[in-house]
């Protein structure tokens, strides 16, 4: 299970690196793609929100090649994307992003609870 797991971890980590790449270099693409408004400020502050995508998923994929692999990265990974699904959602909620966006906060859900399963199996083979 542990090998399963860990592979989804590591594609997990690599597609949040490559989509916060995209999105820091090209917010504006991005935002059209999940209906939000390109405005200056919003594109400055949806790189940002990239930039941070490609560092968190950089950090979770060294983690994993680790020699000895860090209960707190994992854990603090899984509060990335799950805020990132509450984050996404709201915007939803509020009229910011369209519907397909809910595609976004849904696999972020999904990525923040297979961390959580994920930390509890490397906590258990510590």
């Amino acid at each position: 299970m542990k090998k399963y797991l860990r592979i989804a971890v590591v594609l997990i980590s690599v597609a949040t690196m490559i989509s916060g790449f995209v999105q820091m270099i090209f917010p504006d693409f991005i935002l059209g793609i999940i209906g939000g408004e390109t405005i200056e400020s919003n594109s400055h502050s949806f790189s940002i929100v990239g930039m941070f995508m490609l560092i968190f998923g950089s950090l979770l994929l060294h983690n994993t090649y680790s020699i000895k692999e860090s209960p707190v990265t994992i854990f603090w990974c899984a509060i990335q994307k799950l805020g990132a699904a509450v984050a996404v959602s709201v915007g939803i909620y509020k009229g910011l992003f369209i519907m397909l966006a809910g595609a976004v906060a849904g696999f972020d859900l999904f990525s923040g609870i297979l961390f959580l399963i994920y930390l509890k199996q490397v906590k258990k083979n510590a």
